[in-house]
């Protein structure tokens, strides 16, 4: 069989699409995630993500605080007392009393209502935080988690050009042998053979990177030659319209969630500064008995009283008007995030259609082009009819067509990830 032939059947076979396909490997109880694996693994063990999401149960916990009635406040007085001798007699607590009280301050304007309504608010602004990081980091872990399969693709490619060139080699060696071949020729393939080997070497090495930083993410002890990921390795050529992603993004944006959560946050809080700034009166009521009053009949009697502070200096103007200016804060920074999040979407959709645009005429024409001119001039040099230098070029043709296009690839990956990200939800699997 020529080595033409050779190739284009195994070209069939396998092809490139396999390149492209995660690999799984066959070692012995190697532990191979997807990627939505990976995510739920993540989530539930990185140990940033669950530090943050304490603050989420703090803030919950703030709630109860705000909703609290104020303390009634319970007093005793002790009264009567003799302290000096009269006429030579002293008892010093024979016309002792006492007066049990109790009081409580009524909080007017809805207060509490106010304060509980500012901490819920407060706590969703959280949370809305909270996945935002979360949508940080796992565009993180999707940028290692393609990394790793872009580096396993690689590693494949290098060892299919290493195959390739060994039967080369074989060809050469035979061609020598009958004198076809000049032995400087002969030495100058042979010596080709160390840049595959370093290929290969440099894309153990890459691989094994990219586990260590996604092992890393996930929080993960397992070694590394038992660990592996795998998933596609391809791309789509659907795209929706930007349109499209832009609301999707008005809606699911975190941190535009928590920006407009903040602003209805300052409203709220202005309408608690004005309440603050109304009189909350004290209510007492106490019990006497033997009373030291104008009724001989008073032995035991019952009072009550209402204290009401006078707002004349302090009516909490500099929170009222502090709150106020904090709306308009607000309004901006939300104005501010809108814009952002527009640029963001923007600038992904444009990174995600230009690489589409680049992989297409790839995997429509180029890759079938680069197997076909090598497949094509080998068959050539096999027989005696394409120079060492024509075979040279035409393979590092090939592999410079073949590694670009899973450069792109993996650009592609990359590009959707961020596009995820700036709509704040897996929208490009």
């Amino acid at each position: 069989m020529s080595i033409l032939k050779f190739f284009s059947k195994a070209a069939c076979g396998a092809g490139l699409v396999g390149l492209m396909l995660a690999w799984n490997s066959a070692a012995a109880g190697q532990e191979s995630l997807t990627w939505e694996q990976a995510k739920a693994k993540f989530e539930a063990a990185n140990p940033a993500l669950k530090a943050d999401a304490l603050n989420v149960d703090e803030m919950r916990a703030e709630e109860i605080t705000a909703f609290l009635r104020p303390n009634p406040q319970v007093g005793l007085t002790i009264d009567g007392n003799q302290i000096a001798p009269h006429d030579g007699t002293w008892a010093p607590f024979k016309g002792t009393y006492f007066v049990p009280s109790v009081s409580y301050l009524h909080e007017r304007e809805h207060k509490r209502e106010l304060r509980l309504e500012s901490a819920q608010e407060g706590t969703r602004i959280t949370q809305d935080m909270h996945d935002d990081l979360d949508i940080n980091m796992i565009f993180d872990l999707r940028s290692a988690f393609v990394a790793t399969l872009e580096a396993k693709a690689v590693l494949k490619l290098a060892q299919a050009d290493l195959e390739y060139w060994d039967k080369i080699i074989d060809i050469s060696r035979a061609r020598f042998k009958s004198g076809d071949l000049a032995q400087i020729d002969l030495d100058r393939i042979e010596l080709q053979r160390v840049q595959y080997e370093s290929e290969i070497e440099t894309a153990i090495v890459n691989l094994r990177t990219q586990k260590i930083i996604l092992l890393q993410l996930l929080d993960e002890r397992t070694p590394l030659d038992q660990f592996d990921v795998v998933g596609p390795f391809d791309f789509s050529e659907e795209l929706k319209t930007r349109d499209e992603f832009r609301n999707i993004a008005l809606t699911n944006r975190p941190d535009l969630q928590a920006a407009l959560q903040t602003l209805e946050q300052s409203k709220t809080n202005h309408k608690l500064a004005e309440a603050n700034g109304s009189t909350d009166p004290t209510y007492s009521l106490w019990y006497t008995e033997n009373s030291s009053n104008n009724n001989p009949n008073g032995i035991q009697t019952l009072g009550g009283s209402v204290n009401i502070p006078l707002r004349v200096f302090d009516r909490n103007q500099g929170e009222k008007k502090r709150t106020l200016i904090d709306i308009d804060r607000s309004q901006e920074l939300e104005d501010a995030t809108r814009a952002q999040v527009f640029t963001d979407v923007d600038s992904a959709y444009e990174l995600v259609n230009s690489n589409i645009i680049l992989l297409k005429p790839y995997k429509e024409k180029y890759l079938d082009q680069s197997v076909r001119v090598r497949d094509t001039v080998t068959f050539a040099y096999e027989h005696g009819g394409a120079s060492l230098m024509d075979f040279l070029n035409a393979q590092s043709d090939y592999r410079q067509v073949q590694l670009a296009y899973l450069q792109l690839i993996g650009a592609y990956l990359t590009a959707a990830g961020q596009l995820n990200l700036a709509v704040g939800q897996e929208v490009i699997q």
